[in-house]
This record gives structure tokens, sequence and C-alpha cells, in this order.
């Protein structure tokens, strides 16, 4: 790589059908709070953020919104991966995504289900999906 300065993840933008439920979940799940609406052409960005502002997820709603679920086998987002200190906080995480009507299943394949934790050699994993289908995992290292 050149001599620039490496980037930093600064937030993640998700497209939604239902602008206030998912500022809802994802502000109940995640900590966060709307901090700004940016209007755009066609619809509006939330800007939702935790007190530090170093988490910041962006919610967009598009008035030409089909409501059709995402899929990550069609171009564009696959997931978005989180990463927490270890696998005892996957195990929380789990508690706290029930209590957020995330219900556990054989495997996250269908809006607001999680997945067991997959022990991989390269991570701990826990797969879950919000509202709209959009998949999203949190990752804890491998402890050697």
């Amino acid at each position: 790589m050149t001599s620039v300065t490496q980037p930093r993840l600064h937030h993640l933008a998700l497209t939604v059908t239902d602008l206030d439920a998912s500022v809802q979940w994802y502000g109940e799940v995640f900590g966060v709070r709307p901090v700004l609406d940016v209007p755009h052409e066609g619809g509006v960005g939330r800007i939702l953020a935790d007190e530090s502002r170093q988490l910041m997820i962006a919610l967009h709603h598009h008035d030409t919104n089909d409501g059709g679920l995402c899929q990550e086998t069609v171009t564009g987002l696959d997931h978005a991966g989180f990463a927490v200190p270890t696998r005892a906080d996957l195990e929380q995480w789990q508690d706290h995504l029930e209590a957020h009507g995330v219900v556990r299943a054989d495997t996250a394949d269908k809006p607001l289900t999680q997945s067991p934790i997959a022990d991989e050699p390269y991570a701990s994993v826990l797969v879950f999906r919000d509202q709209d289908n959009i998949q999203l995992e949190l990752f804890a290292p491998t402890q050697h």
C-alpha cells in the first residue's frame, strides 16, 4: 500500500422499508439514537450514533422502495460484521437479541432470526437478521 492513511469505517448505511420501525429496532439492539436527519432526493437518511459516536448507522428510506426484503445473493450488501471481545459476549448478545424479538433458529435465514454461535478457526460468529432481512454478524476472536 502507498503512504496514504489507512481509513477506518466511519458509518454503515442501510436502506430500510420502514424507517421508524428500523430506527426503533437498531436503537434498542445497538444502543444508538437518532442524531441527524439528512434529506435527499426521493427520501431521507437518519443517522444513529452511540454517545461517543464510535458506532454510527445511517438508515435510509427511499420513496421508490418496493418493500422487498434484502437478499445478499444480488449485487450490493452481503452483510455487516461487528466485533466483540470474547465468545462470552456473543452468548450475552444471544439473550439481548432474543429480548428484542430476534428468535433463535437453526439458521438465520429469515427476518428477525439468529443462528447458533459458530466456532470457526478464525473466530466465533453469531449471525442474525433485522426486520428487512439484512444479515448482521458479531465476531469474537478465537482465544488461543
